[in-house]
Formats: C-alpha cells, sequence, structure tokens
C-alpha cells in the first residue's frame, strides 16, 4: 500500500469510530484508526470490518444485565 491508500484506510476507519465516539476528537479517532492499522490481521481488513472487529468488545451488550 502506498501513503495515499494508508491514509483513505485511517480516515475511513477513524470514520467509523466516530459512529461509536461521536464527542471524541478527530485527531484522537485518527491516533487509534493508526494503531488499529499497525495489526496486520486488522489491516487486511475493510477499514469499517477492522473498526467494527477493534469496537466489538465495547460494543457488546453486557451479559445479565
Amino acid at each position: 500500500m502506498d501513503k495515499r491508500d494508508d491514509e483513505i484506510w485511517i480516515a475511513a476507519c477513524a470514520h467509523r469510530l466516530q459512529q461509536h465516539w461521536r464527542t471524541v476528537e478527530s485527531s484522537e479517532l485518527a491516533a487509534t484508526a493508526r494503531q488499529i492499522a499497525d495489526d496486520p490481521e486488522l489491516r487486511a481488513m475493510a477499514p469499517s470490518t477492522a473498526a467494527a472487529r477493534w469496537l466489538a468488545p465495547v460494543e457488546a451488550p453486557a451479559r445479565g444485565h
């Protein structure tokens, strides 16, 4: 992947993160998306899929509540 592709992937991932955390600064979302991109397994996925996988433990409903 070239730098532009990486930037687009990170922006798309950050956008998906924003859907969950609407009040978090965009720079923080981009930093988190960069961390997600550093994981080879997640980076191989589409950005929205990778973000959803990363968010899965946070978005999962609590059991027994």
